[in-house]
């Protein structure tokens, strides 16, 4: 499939930490069918804090979605509750905090992010979202 078309892909998960690792899986092998490992280890990084916390902050089911479309990757989870993803701390977490990384990593790294409130066809929740391009500037982390 050429790189320049259209495509999504969606992956189901049960409200289970074991999905986490299949979902980062899952998602190399999709990235690699469409030519586009390049963005592998970022979109790896950032899906596995996106899906983290939609296991982990929520009590229902959660879903990975991929979608593609000029030259942008769409990273996105969805869940169960519809309240908002916490804002942006005031101060960063300490060097040896276990929690709390997770959305300063996806502001750090995506090229943009957002989410919004689902309630449509039976589903209520959100949609938790970043975007990487292709033409990423290398020095990008840590700006």
């Amino acid at each position: 499939m050429p790189k320049d078309e259209p495509w999504e892909c969606t992956l189901h998960i049960p409200h289970d930490l074991r999905a986490v690792p299949v979902c980062r899986r899952t998602l190399r092998l999709i990235l690699t069918a469409h030519g586009l490992i390049c963005l592998g280890d970022v979109a790896e990084l950032l899906a596995t804090e996106l899906v983290s916390n939609a296991v982990r902050h929520t009590k229902g089911p959660a879903a990975l979605r991929l979608c593609w479309q000029g030259g942008v990757l769409r990273v996105g989870a969805w869940d169960a509750d519809p309240k908002p993803p916490p804002p942006a701390p005031e101060s960063a977490p300490g060097a040896d905090a276990e929690a709390g990384r997770g959305l300063d990593l996806v502001r750090a790294c995506a090229d943009d992010w957002g989410w919004h409130p689902l309630a449509q066809g039976g589903d209520c929740g959100k949609y938790v979202w970043c975007d990487l391009s292709v033409a990423r500037p290398v020095d990008r982390v840590g700006q």
